[in-house]
């Protein structure tokens, strides 16, 4: 028995209401025929031109619409809440939960049977899948693709990478602002979002790795040609997941998530992975924890050379064969008979991967580096857990006691970092509180904060930094991010002191505060709550409902889901 179609309930009926849903939409011109029987597909849009990475969704809408018609559905084109991640203040984590409300309650509200989701900028695939998970349709992502490696004065450069990098380039390097102008103009050279392995691309490598896209999708530079195909066949695949009713729920099983975590590991993937996949997680009902991502991930090998990583990009990537070969590489490791949204296993799908170059896909016999992924740390400094990407960090440093110099505000560490009476050295922690989830608002991409001007310029490097706060998946360093209980609620983090010993060892997954149980109990004593940084509006709304890190920082009242069901009428 054929099933019936969700969107029939508002077009398939001759009463009142019926008359009213098609005549307003027939103003656009649509034939009888579209209201009878095709399937209504909603292509869920975040393009703005205020978020730069998506500035060509736009264009990608009306050729994922033209497979959607040749496969016989309906394409109808919505828009979402856009998070321009280079753009927004304070940070656009503030708005992730605001735009997957937008999501959910748009697919929910209107006569859709199957959804396409069109993606690109970092917060815009959590927070679209998000919405996505708790309505529960036949869905698939289309990511918009990264850029066109950046130039400057004939070689490469990674957007986002590159923005780490400006302060000790004019100190040490000599950069002039002419240089500086070339190589602002050359970073960003094409549409899409950033080349390297930030958050967006390991965003992209994430729903490729859950199944949510067709195989190869991740990697395809958004201006190549291949990109718009594998958009017009999406548009031509969710019509038939319609058919077969294949909802979000079959494909993100437990074992989906897994693999998304292993491959996560195996291409040098974002921290930011840990908290979307926790919070998509919770909203398709999968029981995920925080110290899984060790246990699951920290075995994988490290596979791609690509930034902040390595030394290659995305476009590289995509020439050597794409996500396809990882995938074949993990075959030992992965869950190869989950299914995915063309209705084929995953292991399957990735059988006939090719590598085309070896130095930015090592084989899973040579990897780049054993044992990466994410490690999860423990101790009195992080109850409820905090991270680090031994990738991205100096082997040096993973075993480390130093003094901490402590900055209580984002504020405060810009005011005196630079300070030449500061008292820091390379054997320093440095320590920022209060850029958690509650504390900032929304726990901004401030983990990896700048070096002292003066230690810059004795050519230190790296050093140890911690805050509750997070890290751009562009950005590289020793930095323990995601620190739970965060320093606003309470955390230890928040008593910590200038001089206070702490002892990193990534090896035992131990972050400690060396004081006594005694001075510790003392501090928490006398702590007293900051104010609240909000008493009105949405980011009120945000204080009071926001999860900590280790859950995903999702909103207590939206894990879960309400489903695709309407019951009541607009008349």
């Amino acid at each position: 028995m054929k099933k019936k179609l969700r969107s029939t309930d508002w077009f398939g009926k001759d009463d009142k209401m019926g008359f009213v849903h098609r005549s307003w939409l027939r103003n656009q011109g649509y034939p009888d025929d579209y209201f009878r029987g095709r399937p209504v597909i909603g292509i869920c849009n975040t393009w703005s031109e205020l978020t730069p990475c998506n500035a060509h969704l736009r264009d990608f809408a009306e050729v994922v619409k033209k497979g959607v018609l040749e496969a016989g559905g309906f394409p109808l084109e919505f828009p979402v809440s856009s998070l321009g991640e280079t753009i927004m203040r304070p940070s656009t984590m503030l708005f992730r939960n605001l735009a997957s409300m937008d999501t959910e309650e748009a697919i929910r509200a209107n006569p859709l049977d199957g959804i396409v989701l069109l993606t690109g900028c970092d917060k815009t695939t959590p927070s679209t899948l998000m919405g996505a998970c708790s309505v529960d349709l036949p869905t698939i992502v289309v990511p918009g693709g990264p850029m066109l490696n950046g130039r400057f004065k004939g070689e490469c450069l990674g957007s986002g990478s590159f923005n780490w990098m400006v302060k000790e380039k004019m100190l040490v390097e000599n950069y002039t602002p002419e240089d500086i102008l070339e190589a602002e103009i050359g970073v960003a050279r094409s549409a899409g979002h950033c080349m390297t392995m930030g958050t967006a691309s390991s965003m992209a490598c994430m729903v490729e790795a859950l199944g949510l896209t067709l195989p190869g999708a991740a990697a395809i530079p958004a201006v190549d040609s291949r990109k718009k195909l594998m958009a017009q066949l999406s548009g031509r695949r969710i019509v038939e997941m319609v058919k077969e009713d294949l909802k979000l729920s079959r494909i993100l099983v437990r074992e989906a998530f897994e693999n998304a975590i292993m491959v996560n590991a195996a291409v040098g993937g974002s921290t930011n992975f840990i908290i979307h996949l926790l919070a998509i997680a919770g909203r398709i009902g999968v029981n995920l924890k925080l110290d899984e991502f060790d246990h699951i991930g920290s075995k994988i090998p490290l596979l791609l050379n690509l930034k902040p990583s390595g030394k290659y990009l995305m476009e590289d990537f995509f020439y050597a064969g794409g996500l396809p070969v990882i995938i074949k590489e993990l075959h030992q490791y992965l869950y190869n008979e989950v299914i995915t949204v063309n209705g084929k296993m995953i292991g399957e799908n990735n059988t006939k991967a090719a590598c085309y170059n070896t130095d930015v896909i090592a084989s899973i016999d040579k990897p780049l580096q054993e044992n990466a992924g994410i490690a999860v740390l423990r101790g009195n400094l992080c109850e409820e857990g905090s991270i680090i990407k031994p990738s991205a960090a100096s082997k040096e440093l993973m075993k480390h006691r130093g003094p901490a110099v402590v900055f209580e505000t984002m504020e405060d560490y810009h005011a005196r970092i630079d300070e030449p009476d500061l008292h820091i050295d390379e054997n320093s922690v440095i320590v920022l509180k209060n850029v958690g989830p509650v504390g900032y608002p929304g726990m901004p991409e401030v983990g990896n904060v700048d070096l002292p001007e003066k230690l810059l310029r004795k050519g230190v490097k790296d050093m140890i930094r911690i805050s509750d706060g997070r890290m751009s998946g562009t950005a590289a360093g020793t930095v323990i991010l995601h620190v739970s209980p965060e320093s606003a609620v309470g955390g230890t983090l928040a008593l910590v002191k200038n001089g206070d010993i702490i002892e990193l060892d990534v090896e035992k997954r131990k972050l400690h505060l060396d004081i006594s149980e005694e001075e510790l109990q003392k501090r928490k004593a006398e702590w007293t709550p900051p104010e609240p940084v909000a008493s009105r509006g949405y980011v009120k709304i945000y204080i009071d409902h926001v999860q900590q890190a280790h859950l995903g920082a999702d909103f207590d009242n939206l894990r879960g889901g309400s489903g695709a069901d309407v019951t009541r009428d607009l008349h």
